[in-house]
C-alpha cells in the first residue's frame, strides 16, 4: 500500500474550500495572499484584500480555494467574526520580527475561536521569516509545542517570508489539506491513536478485502486493494517492502499467510503520523465513508414512501441473515450474545446500537446482561420498526451483502387490514397508556422477563419493550410495547396521524385505586376520540393491574359500564407481584392480528354515526323518489304516445 497518486486522491465531494485569514495588524496577512496569489511580492499592498481565488489546478487536489482577508480595525470585528464563522479552515498569522503577536494567538486569537464555536483546522503562519532577529533564533517546535498542546484544533503550523517568496504556497496547501484531509476523525492528537470510528471502519474495510476469510490479506487481495483504491497495481517488491516495514515495528502485524488486521491499522497509523491523510481517506471514501466516518446517504436507500399506517419489517431472508450472525458471534455456543459478543458483531459499525437508546434496554436479557436469539432478533424488529433506513445501514455494516432493499417489507396498510378482518404483519406496536403508579412499568419489565423493581421511578420519556409472543398453534410475533408516560399523552395526541404507527392500544389501571381507574377511562376516551376524529381507530383493552391487591369498591360495576358503553372488552387483571399475567401478551397480539375488533366507540362517536345514518338514509329516500318520478315520467311518454298513434 503506497502513498495515493495525485490523480487517485479522493476529496470527499467538496468543490470548494473557503480558508479565512486573520491575525494582529502589522503580522503580513494581505501580503501573504497577495504574494501566493500572484507568485512575486507587490510593493503595495491595500489594508484588506477582497477575497482572492486560488484556481482549481493551482494545487493537485484540483480543488479551488477562495481566501478571504480580514481587517484589523475595531469597528470591524462583527464581520471578522462572521466570516471566521463561515470558513472551512483559519489561517492564523503572527509576525516573526515581533514575538508579542505570537502571544496574542493564545490569549485572543484561539479562545476568541473557541468562543465563536468556530470547530474547522487551523493553520498557525509565522510570517516575515527574513526580519527575524538573528539573536533570537530558536526551533518553531520549541515554541510552538506548547500551544499546540493547549490548542488540539491547531493543525499545522510553518514560518514563511513573502518578500524573499519561502514556503508560500506551502501555506494555503496545508490549509486545503486540513480541509480536504481533516485529521480529527481519523486521529486522536492527545492519546496519539487512530479513533475508534475509524479503526471500526478499516476493519469493516478489511473484512471486505480479506476475499479467502483467512484473517489476513494475501499479496493478491492486497494488489486488489492497492487497484480498487489507488487505480494502480502493487509491485512484487513494493509488497515486499510493506510488509517488511511492519513485520520491522510490528512482528504481529505479518504472518505467513500476509499481512494481519493489526498490521493494516498500524499502516493507517504510519501513514497519519507522517502527515499522508490523503491515503487513508482515499481508502475510505473509495469504499463509501465520508467525513463523519460513516456511510455516505447515497449508499443507504430511504425506504420506499409509505402511508401513516404501514410500517417497516425485515424479510425472512434478513432474519436468516442475523440467525447465521447470531450462530457466529455466539462463540461459546451457550445460545446467547454477552455484552461483549454484541459489542463484536458491530465492531464494523460507527457504534453498537444496541448500546443507545431506545434499544439498549428494550430486549430481554439474563442475569449476565446476554441476549438470546429471540431477543436479538426482536432488538432489531424494533429498530426496523422504529427507523428503517438506520437498520439497513447497520445490516450493511455487519455484512450483509445482498441487496438491501430486499431486507425489508412495507406492510399494508392498516386501514385495509380493518376491511380484510385480519393483519398480515409479524410485528405489532402497542401503545400503552396509564396514569402514574399504575404499573404500565411493570407490565413492560414483566414483558422482558424482569422482576418488579423495589424502588419506583416514574416514567419519564417513551420507553420500548420488544420480545416475541408465541400464539397458539406456534404462530410466532414480534409484540413492541412503547409506554407513554402520563404526562406524554397530551403531546402525543396534538398529532393528527400519532395512532397511525398504533396497532393496538392497552390503559392500565391500578385495579385497588379508583382514581388510577378514573385516569385510565380518560386516557381512553380522549385515544378513542381522537382514533375517530382522525380515521386511525385502534382496537384497545383495558388492563387492571395488581391483581394481588383488593380492587376498590365499585370496581365491577364500573368497569362493566365502560366496557359495555365502549363496546370493548372486560378488563384483564394481571398481577406482576404473583407473576399472573393471564396471557394479557397473547391478547394484545390478537387484539392487532384482528384490527376490526376492540375498537372502542365514544358518545360523540355514536352520535356521528347516527346523523351520518339518518343522512345516508336521507339520501336514499331522495334517490328512491326520483328513481319512481322518473319512471313515472317515461310511463306517461309511453302512454302519450300510445294514445297519439290510435287517434
Amino acid at each position: 500500500m503506497t502513498r495515493a497518486p495525485a490523480a487517485a486522491v479522493n476529496t470527499g465531494g467538496r468543490t470548494s474550500v473557503r480558508i479565512v485569514v486573520a491575525g494582529d495588524r502589522g503580522t503580513g496577512k494581505s501580503s501573504l495572499i497577495v504574494t501566493a496569489a500572484a507568485e512575486s511580492f507587490p510593493q503595495n499592498v491595500p489594508p484588506v484584500l477582497p477575497p482572492t481565488r486560488l484556481p482549481e489546478n493551482f494545487y493537485p487536489e484540483q480543488v479551488p480555494i477562495t481566501i478571504i482577508d480580514t481587517s484589523s480595525r475595531a469597528e470591524d470585528n462583527g464581520k471578522v467574526a462572521e466570516e471566521l464563522i463561515r470558513a472551512d479552515a483559519v489561517v492564523l498569522t503572527y509576525a516573526c520580527d515581533q514575538p508579542q503577536t505570537l502571544d496574542r494567538l493564545s490569549t485572543f486569537w484561539l479562545p476568541k475561536l473557541r468562543q465563536l464555536e468556530v470547530r474547522v483546522p487551523v493553520i498557525v503562519v509565522g510570517c516575515k521569516l527574513d526580519l527575524r532577529d538573528e539573536n533570537y533564533q530558536v526551533s518553531l517546535e520549541h515554541v510552538m509545542s506548547p500551544i499546540m498542546q493547549q490548542f488540539r484544533e491547531i493543525e499545522t503550523c510553518i514560518e514563511c517570508s513573502a518578500a524573499k517568496l519561502i514556503q508560500i504556497p506551502e501555506v494555503f496547501y496545508y490549509a486545503q489539506k486540513a480541509v480536504l484531509h481533516p485529521t480529527a476523525p481519523l486521529f486522536d492528537q492527545e492519546t496519539q491513536t487512530l479513533r475508534p470510528r475509524c479503526v471500526r471502519a478499516l476493519k469493516r474495510i478489511f473484512i471486505l478485502c480479506d476475499h479467502d476469510r483467512d484473517g489476513a490479506l494475501s499479496d493478491a487481495e492486497l494488489n486488489d486493494f492497492q487497484v480498487k483504491c489507488f487505480n494502480a497495481p502493487l509491485q512484487a517488491s513494493e509488497i515486499v517492502g510493506v510488509k517488511r516495514v511492519v513485520q520491522e515495528k510490528l512482528p504481529e502485524g505479518v504472518n505467513e499467510r500476509g499481512l494481519t488486521l493489526t498490521g493494516f491499522l498500524f499502516l493507517h497509523a504510519l501513514f497519519i503520523e507522517k502527515g499522508r491523510l490523503e491515503t487513508t481517506w482515499t481508502v475510505l471514501r473509495k469504499f463509501g465513508y465520508n467525513n463523519d466516518i460513516k456511510l455516505r446517504d447515497d449508499l443507504i436507500p430511504s425506504p420506499l414512501k409509505r402511508a401513516p399506517d404501514q410500517s417497516v419489517e425485515l424479510t425472512n431472508e434478513a432474519i436468516e441473515f442475523l440467525k447465521g450472525i447470531f450462530d457466529l458471534f455466539d462463540g461459546d455456543g451457550d445460545g446467547t450474545l454477552r455484552p461483549r459478543e454484541v459489542e463484536e458483531i458491530f465492531s464494523t459499525a460507527p457504534e453498537c446500537p444496541f448500546t443507545q437508546a431506545p434499544y439498549m434496554d428494550a430486549g430481554e436479557r439474563n442475569a449476565f446482561g446476554a441476549l438470546s436469539l429471540n431477543g436479538f432478533l426482536s432488538e432489531w424488529a424494533l429498530m426496523t420498526l422504529l427507523d428503517p433506513t438506520f437498520s439497513m445501514e447497520n445490516l450493511i455494516y455487519i455484512g450483509y451483502t445482498g441487496d438491501i432493499s430486499s431486507a425489508i417489507r412495507i406492510t399494508r396498510k392498516r386501514r385495509l387490514d380493518r376491511k380484510k378482518q385480519q393483519s398480515d404483519r409479524n410485528v405489532f406496536q402497542c401503545f400503552v397508556f396509564g396514569p402514574k403508579k399504575s404499573g404500565k412499568s411493570a407490565l413492560l419489565d414483566s414483558f422482558l422477563g424482569r422482576p418488579l423493581p423495589d424502588v419506583y421511578t416514574p416514567t419519564t420519556e417513551d420507553r420500548y419493550a420488544a420480545n416475541i409472543v408465541e400464539q397458539p398453534g406456534g404462530t410466532l410475533k414480534t409484540l413492541v410495547l412503547r409506554e407513554i408516560p402520563e404526562d406524554g399523552v397530551r403531546k402525543l395526541l396534538s398529532s393528527k396521524e400519532s395512532l397511525a404507527a398504533c396497532d393496538v392500544a392497552v390503559f392500565v389501571h391500578d385495579s385497588s385505586d379508583e382514581s388510577s381507574w378514573k385516569r385510565a377511562t380518560e386516557f381512553l376516551v380522549e385515544v378513542a376520540g381522537h382514533g375517530e376524529d382522525t380515521g386511525y381507530e385502534v382496537p384497545c383493552l383495558i388492563v387492571a393491574a395488581k391483581d394481588d391487591l383488593d380492587s376498590f369498591p365499585l370496581a365491577i360495576q364500573h368497569s362493566t359500564r365502560v366496557s359495555q358503553d365502549m363496546g370493548v372488552e372486560a378488563p384483564i387483571p394481571i398481577s406482576t407481584k404473583l407473576v399472573d399475567f393471564n396471557n394479557v401478551f397473547r391478547k394484545i397480539v390478537s387484539a392487532a392480528e384482528h384490527p376490526h375488533l376492540s375498537i372502542p366507540e365514544t358518545e360523540a362517536g355514536r352520535t356521528r354515526k347516527q346523523y351520518n345514518r339518518l343522512i345516508n338514509r336521507s339520501l336514499m329516500f331522495v334517490s328512491v323518489g326520483a328513481a319512481v318520478a322518473i319512471v313515472g315520467l317515461a310511463a306517461y311518454r309511453v302512454y302519450s304516445a300510445r294514445k297519439s298513434a290510435s287517434g
